[in-house]
């Protein structure tokens, strides 16, 4: 996943355990965590990902 475009979350704030995400199509979003960012990507659909965010806020 080399040619990925990468982008930190602005849910993340400023400190060093970021969550990154990326768009692979309209309806696949990635996420890494920044630590050990080629250890574990989970995939996900956008509706899924806003469903989470909206729950945990």
């Amino acid at each position: 996943m080399h040619d990925v475009e990468w982008q930190k979350s602005t849910y993340s704030g400023d400190g060093s355990n970021c969550v990154h995400v990326a768009a692979m199509a309209p309806d696949t979003i990635l996420l890494r965590e920044s630590d050990e960012p080629e250890d574990h990507v989970l995939t996900t659909a956008p509706s899924a990902l806003g469903q989470l965010i909206r729950s945990l806020k």
